[in-house]
């Protein structure tokens, strides 16, 4: 997912591992591998990158990172999972029913952008799509879209390390352990979407993704209320 889009990794790792782990733990080992594809994704091409459409998120993600950290750290366990489902589940609705209007919007949506992508980035892992569905609709090309993409999911997921180790979720001796299986994993799965995944119509790859997200953040609202 990260290889074809720059983003959308932990719309898949993380509720899946919730079934197995805590989230504020699955969180944490993943957000590692988000940053390892995050470097690789956002410096592959960096002249395409739009700056002006970044340095607008920037501020805000800040203050959603700060808030995020807040409420996940507060945050009981089946809420947490209750909020993660019903997140993931949306952002699905969303996938497999959205059009291209061809209508751009403000500059200024960028703010709401960066603060949704920051607090969700930090209590769910996954900031990647409020800055997706402004971005899509600034007019950039594909090439823009991509490159802008990786920079502010570097971003987000950079300041979201940070925080974890500032609130001590990653000095779980776990956490790292883990990490020597799950990056090498992410950054061979980054290789197989840009050599052959690629090679499948993006649009029709991306609905088979969204009906896997529906399942998975279902399951998660279902076992939360259980």
């Amino acid at each position: 997912m990260f290889g074809l889009t720059g983003f959308g990794s932990a719309l898949i790792t993380i509720p899946l591992a919730t079934h197995f782990v805590p989230l504020q733990f699955a969180l944490a080992l993943f957000a590692l591998a988000d940053l390892s594809g995050a470097l690789r994704v956002g410096f592959e091409k960096p002249k395409n990158a739009v700056k002006a459409e970044w340095t607008r998120l920037v501020p805000m993600i800040l203050v959603g990172t700060a808030l995020g950290v807040t409420l996940l750290v507060n945050m009981p366990r089946a809420a947490g999972m209750f909020a993660l489902g019903a997140f993931v589940f949306g952002h699905a609705l969303y996938s497999l029913f959205r059009h291209e209007s061809g209508r751009m919007i403000a500059a200024g949506w960028a703010w709401v952008a960066g603060l949704a992508g920051g607090i969700t980035s930090t209590v769910f892992g996954a900031g990647g799509p409020p800055y997706a569905i402004y971005l899509s609709q600034r007019g950039l090309t594909k090439e823009q879209f991509r490159a802008t993409m990786g920079f502010a999911t570097l971003t987000s997921i950079s300041l979201r390390v940070t925080a974890f180790l500032l609130t001590g979720l990653l000095l779980d001796l776990k956490v790292w352990l883990l990490a020597i299986g799950v990056v090498p994993a992410a950054q061979l799965g980054i290789y197989l979407a840009q050599r052959m995944f690629l090679k499948i119509p993006r649009e029709q790859l991306l609905r088979a993704v969204a009906v896997v997200l529906l399942a998975t953040g279902g399951s998660l609202v279902v076992r939360s209320l259980g």
